[in-house]
């Protein structure tokens, strides 16, 4: 049975409430249990500009504001500041309609004009939807988390990003997180294991910490903890992110389960993952499953238009990005494998390889013997400390293969003289390295050779120790992200950065990087393809080098194989080029799965070309199935480029520092350098507590506590990104860029609202010759979220008729003609409150009765949407309960445990989202003539 819900009509984002007889303002509001949360901030003067959160079941006695009650209060302002103040930031506090289709915010961030990402956001925002749940499957390089950042974004303005969660593996948290607040101001609190060890020190240990931060980043490591978990179960979300998804589709696996505790308790929900599938119909239906449980019936069979609301698939060649990426994504370089001769002493070993281990009775027994000898091939074409290292990994099966390997061993510790790192030294001179700033990132797959490396390379290329950094999964969180920003800055000394495979997911490093060595060839072209992708997507102005280190025997039968295994290059390279995604080839979607496909056809003789076919050669099956549909993504929205009452967020944040602070040069220290595109202020000790969640680094690097620096221009802010890569201590920017989501805006319309007490509003004389007024409604739904938003002008001609009404952009023009929207003079001629007074509840009459009709309309296509989503959801579970009618009696009990389940959910959010009955109204302003004008 589906809950009952008790709604209190007067409670809406940008409602006033009065609450111990002090005045607030909701900033939102939602359902908690039977009643509702209120996040407000206080407007009268006891509790001004104080933040408060109240529970409707708490406080039983929380009342509404009645508009008709506020009160006029002459604006005496220079050039109308206070009522302009009063206007843009009511606005800009008011959610826009949940399904309000253009473009708000993001278009004014720092992410270039891409048509094909905002088709993305498209989706998400889609109002076909119930809810915001899109997973995102482009191929590696197209800007994913930019897509992520913009779709957040845009939820934020709607209301609907209060909380945020972003779950990403551990090596690419901060990256996450600073592209999220260079490029959207969306601060997130980063969890890693120092983010853990300061919330214990300020929080009870009893105290969930997901309720007292809003917005957070956490590794899925960090989340492996029962206790992290049990936390989550009992926390909602308005959107939770979960980056590298592909490990969600095996419905027995750790992160299967942790997505399955988050999906029913957020909003929207957006998966990211360049290999979102292992090729398999059944599992890519779990992966569906938690972004909409009721849009697939039998996962073994359905249809294109069963999910393509659900997820978007481009790569580098599909048409809308090909015709817009250009010089911003530059073609890589046909890739290069470069032939080594080995030293006489690592031919021995190649020799004892294979008449002893390949190609003779070999020694090794047991479980998997065929297959051990080509992992010592693999460990030996990585280096020999590799081989070593794997030689005594190895238990014995047989006094033989003891034998064998204590001789095998004895030859590889002979071979210390590596023709490959020969070669590798001469490729780094060659491009570059040491001569000035290239950069070169190495990776290899074994832990031995990356230390090898690390240790012989400074002194082969003759560099100082600080000029190479390693990277691998053993090192701590912290570490990991410190190395990766250190290789994205152009100040700081690194020239080579030798990796393993945890950087080859995730991880951008085409920042100050065009050239990538693979020392050893990962036997996967899904391995191949991600190694690639660090330098090879969007953004990179210098074609991507792509170079392998291949050891060439002159053995007679080991020769061919290793020569095959120097073709997956070229192998990858095709399929990039022709599918955009390696991973369609061998169809098995998984690197470790790869890998092993081709060590068993080496074991069997066969031919590597047998088992990576070419992309001509290929069927029809899921993979095609599944390009399809990712296809077919919505037109690119509009956006909303009008402003209201100030040009730009300079205009209204400088403003409103002048008015708050009689000297903000002295009391804030605020001073604008236009030469610079920047602005600076000392934040005062109000806006400090709001800046307590942005990136701890990021305060701490550029001592924002001391000083605030903005840039206030989308092109400063992006010199300023660049200048912090190329010559900073840090990554993160001096100047923040001041873009429209940012928290110093918000505390500047907080300062602003607060400007009128209690019940207060402005009245102003200005160059009109009727009065006018100013009114705003919305209508929200169950769950509190504005889905009709109506700025709406009230002209009063006579006293006794009914006043003309004017929509925004009428209004906004009548505004301008009066002197208003842009700041005229404001001559402080004296106003009769007490005759202007009635217009205030003539205008809460009139506004009511046009929302009334209008939102009649809008609940009507509200409602029509919501019946059919309702009847799709009953189709579902109709034709769901009729697959288990074969289902043997212990299984069947479960899946319709299971169906019930999904339905009952479904038809939750189908009810939450019906509009309530009554609108929010309040009146803004009041213009009237000067005194002897009409």
């Amino acid at each position: 049975m589906s809950r009952e819900v008790t709604i209190d009509v007067g409670f809406a984002a940008g409602a006033s409430v009065v609450v111990r007889d002090e005045e607030w303002l909701v900033r939102s509001c939602e359902q908690a249990g039977e009643g509702w949360r209120l996040d407000c901030l206080g407007t009268s003067e006891l509790v001004k500009d104080a933040e408060a959160v109240f529970f409707t079941d708490l406080e039983p006695d929380i009342e509404a504001v009645d508009p008709s009650t506020a009160r006029l209060v002459p604006d005496d302002s220079p050039c109308f500041r206070r009522t302009r103040l009063w206007l843009e930031s009511v606005l800009r506090k008011t959610p826009l309609p949940l399904h309000e289709e253009r473009i708000a915010v993001a278009h004014r961030m720092l992410a270039d004009t891409l048509l094909y990402q905002r088709r993305a956001v498209a989706q998400a925002l889609d109002p076909g939807n119930l809810r915001p749940r899109l997973l995102i499957a482009d191929a590696v390089g197209l800007g994913k988390t930019l897509e992520i950042g913009m779709i957040i974004s845009e939820l934020a303005r709607r209301g609907r990003a209060e909380r945020v969660l972003v779950v990403t593996p551990r090596h690419v948290l901060e990256q996450m997180q600073h592209e999220m607040w260079t490029r959207f101001a969306l601060p997130l609190v980063r969890l890693d294991s120092d983010g853990i060890q300061r919330v214990r020190q300020t929080l009870p240990s009893s105290r969930n910490p997901f309720t007292f931060f809003r917005k957070v980043i956490v590794s899925v490591d960090t989340l492996k903890s029962e206790r992290y978990r049990s936390h989550l179960e009992k926390h909602r979300w308005d959107v939770v992110v979960i980056d590298e998804s592909h490990n969600l589709s095996n419905a027995d696996t750790h992160n299967n389960r942790l997505a399955r505790v988050l999906a029913p308790n957020t909003d929207a929900l957006i998966l990211a993952s360049a290999t979102p599938h292992n090729g398999r119909s059944e599992s890519f239906a779990e992966l569906v499953k938690l972004l909409d449980p009721t849009a697939i019936v039998d996962p073994k069979d359905y249809t294109v238009d069963d999910i393509k609301h659900l997820f978007v698939r481009r790569h580098r060649h599909s048409p809308d990005v090909a015709a817009e990426v250009g010089g911003r994504w530059a073609e890589r370089l046909e890739p290069e494998v470069l032939g080594v001769t080995p030293t006489a002493a690592e031919e021995a070993v190649f020799a004892e390889l294979a008449d002893t281990w390949i190609y003779g009775p070999s020694p090794a027994a047991g479980r998997g013997g065929s297959l051990f000898p080509w992992t010592l091939v693999k460990a030996f074409l990585s280096s020999t400390r590799a081989l070593i290292e794997t030689i005594g990994n190895r238990e014995p099966r047989s006094p033989e293969e003891a034998e064998a390997l204590v001789r095998l061993r004895e030859l590889a510790e002979q071979a210390r003289d590596s023709a490959k790192l020969d070669a590798l030294v001469e490729h780094l001179k060659f491009v570059g390295v040491g001569q000035g700033s290239t950069r070169v990132v190495v990776f290899s797959e074994r832990l031995a050779t990356l230390k090898w490396l690390r240790a012989e390379l400074p002194t082969r290329l003759g560099m100082p120790a600080t000029a190479v950094r390693m990277l691998h999964g053993g090192l701590p969180d912290t570490e990991q992200m410190g190395i990766v920003d250190e290789f994205k800055r152009l100040d700081v000394p690194v020239r080579v950065l030798v990796t393993g495979d945890v950087a080859s997911e995730g991880i951008n490093l085409h920042a100050q990087c065009h050239h990538l060595v693979h020392f050893d060839i990962p036997w996967s072209l899904i391995r191949i393809e991600q190694r690639n992708g660090r330098i090879d997507r969007y953004g990179q102005e210098h074609p991507p080098r792509i170079t392998a280190l291949a050891l060439a025997s002159e053995h007679e039968r080991l020769s061919g194989d290793i020569r095959v295994l120097a073709k997956l290059l070229e192998k990858e390279h095709t399929a990039h080029k022709a599918l955009g995604d390696a991973a369609s080839l061998m169809r098995l979607h998984d690197a470790d799965a790869e890998e092993d496909a081709v060590r068993r056809a080496l074991a069997a003789g066969r031919n590597v070309d047998e088992v990576i076919p070419d992309p001509d050669d290929l069927e029809d099956d899921f993979d095609s199935f599944f390009a399809e549909a990712g296809q077919d993504t919505p037109e690119p929205p509009l956006v909303i480029e009008d402003y209201t009452l100030f040009r730009s967020d300079l205009d209204f944040l400088r403003e409103a520092v002048h008015e708050v602070y009689a000297d903000p040069a002295r009391r804030i220290k605020w001073a604008e350098h236009p030469q610079d595109g920047t602005v600076e202020l000392t934040p005062p000790a109000d806006l400090l507590a709001r800046l307590s969640a942005l990136p701890q680094t990021y305060l701490k690097d550029r001592k924002v506590h001391e000083r605030m620096v903005l840039a206030v221009d989308a092109t400063t802010g992006r010199e300023e990104l660049i200048r912090a890569r190329r010559t900073s201590a840090t990554s993160w920017p001096e100047a923040h860029f001041l873009g429209p989501l940012h928290p110093v805006l918000d505390w500047a319309a907080d300062k602003a609202l607060s400007r009128f007490g209690r019940g207060e509003i402005p009245v102003l004389a200005a160059d009109v010759e009727y009065p006018f007024t100013i009114g705003l409604a919305t209508l929200s739904n169950m769950r509190g979220q504005v889905v009709q938003r109506v700025l709406m002008g009230f002209s009063f001609f006579l006293k006794d008729v009914d006043p003309a009404h004017h929509q925004e952009p009428e209004l906004l023009d009548m505004l301008r003609k009066a002197g208003v929207r842009d700041g005229g003079i404001n001559t402080g001629s004296a106003i009769d409150v007490d005759r202007w007074q009635p217009l205030v509840p003539r205008t809460v009459d009139a506004l009511r009765a046009y929302i009334t009709s209008m939102s009649g309309i809008r609940r009507g296509e509200l409602l029509k949407s919501l019946m059919t989503a309702q009847r799709r959801i009953d189709r579902w579970k109709g034709q769901s309960l009729q697959l288990t009618l074969n289902l043997a009696p212990s299984h069947k009990t479960r899946v319709i445990r299971m169906v019930e389940n999904h339905g009952r959910l479904a038809s939750d959010v189908v009810k939450d989202l019906y509009p309530r009955d009554e609108p929010m109204l309040r009146v803004l302003a009041v213009i009237v003539p000067r005194e002897g004008t009409k």
